[in-house]
């Protein structure tokens, strides 16, 4: 099942152009994946979670989202504050943390935590085939979106098969374990996984040329109006243009 819990709502950003969220979700990304002042840092993550607020999502869906990147964050600040080079800030038994291994740690988990949720809040709140259309209207390849759409849409199907054979095998009588059986086990399951994959693929793809598809597909429903266009416009551009000021600033302060 294909599940898109941020996409129901009636928020102001459900109600933008998603072509506008596309482009300023990438152009916001950017700039803040580029800057290097704390200032700048803080402000990005406070614009990011403005828009979180703007879209009105559920906060343990959205802590769920970003607990990929804590795991992540976690293993940098294990690893970099005693490894990069420096004057150390502190000891801990053995081991130097350096205070510029600190500064970068700090720096990457405002990035990742500002872009993942700017992501979040301008792209996970569109449906994905309205993602394709909107990237195919910014002129994106046909062949590119389609790819994507089609992707998303097998990676649930995928999933679905996944978990019918590994309840089968349950059934079964089988149990995981570190040994040569269960191994072998998830061997012959990924195995009938590409081949239930590949089967299906091939009758989709038939069942798609009955249809008349030619390569491309059509939009049957009107365009819905979207009211919050020029809001929405001037917030992002305003943000953009206060996290390069900030930048510039504080670089020609130093």
């Amino acid at each position: 099942m294909i599940t898109e819990p941020f996409t129901a709502g009636n928020a102001i950003i459900h109600h933008v152009d998603p072509r506008l969220k596309i482009v300023f979700a990438v152009m916001l990304s950017c700039a803040i994946a580029t800057v290097d002042r704390f200032p700048t840092l803080f402000f990005g993550l406070a614009a990011a979670l403005l828009l979180l607020l703007l879209a009105r999502l559920d906060g343990k869906a959205v802590l769920k989202r970003l607990a990929v990147v804590f795991g992540f964050m976690a293993l940098i600040w294990l690893v970099i504050p005693i490894t990069y080079p420096g004057p150390p800030l502190f000891d801990i038994g053995p081991f130097q943390v350096s205070r510029p291994g600190v500064m970068l740690c700090l720096k990457i988990t405002l990035k990742s935590i500002s872009i993942l949720s700017i992501l979040i809040a301008l792209i996970a709140t569109t449906p994905l085939p309205v993602i394709g259309s909107a990237l195919h209207r910014l002129g994106v390849p046909g062949k590119l979106v389609y790819l994507l759409v089609m992707t998303y849409r097998y990676i649930f199907v995928i999933e679905n098969e996944y978990r019918r054979l590994m309840r089968a095998a349950r059934i079964r009588g089988f149990k995981p374990g570190t040994n040569i059986h269960s191994y072998k086990t998830f061997a012959y399951l990924t195995g009938m996984i590409f081949i239930r994959a590949s089967a299906r693929a091939e009758r989709v793809y038939h069942a798609m040329l009955c249809r008349g598809f030619n390569g491309r597909f059509h939009t049957l429903g009107p365009i819905a109006p979207y009211t919050n266009n020029r809001a929405f416009t001037i917030l992002t551009t305003g943000t953009m243009v206060i996290i390069i000021g900030l930048e510039i600033w504080n670089r020609n302060s130093l």
